[in-house]
């Protein structure tokens, strides 16, 4: 289940207030800044930073790559 455009437009990192990207086919967003993702479950993202999940430094390449492959913006600009 996706997020709503409308959520997508307003959500941030809870921790640094900056922009996300929503890797909707693996259900999670992304701070690449913190390399930190959360979880999107059953179409709720679970934006509380001790629920997000720390990821390597391989992983956030993979994540990186991913993102600039499929296109995806961020949450909001500055």
């Amino acid at each position: 289940m996706s997020l709503d455009h409308t959520l997508l437009d307003i959500l941030a990192c809870p921790e640094d207030k900056g922009p996300l990207f929503y890797v909707e086919a693996e259900a999670f967003l992304y701070n690449p800044r913190l390399k930190r993702s959360y979880a999107v479950i059953d179409g709720i993202p679970v934006m509380l930073i001790e629920d997000s999940t720390q990821v390597s430094d391989a992983e956030h390449s993979r994540i990186e790559a991913l993102i600039a492959a499929q296109g995806i913006k961020p949450t909001f600009t500055r």
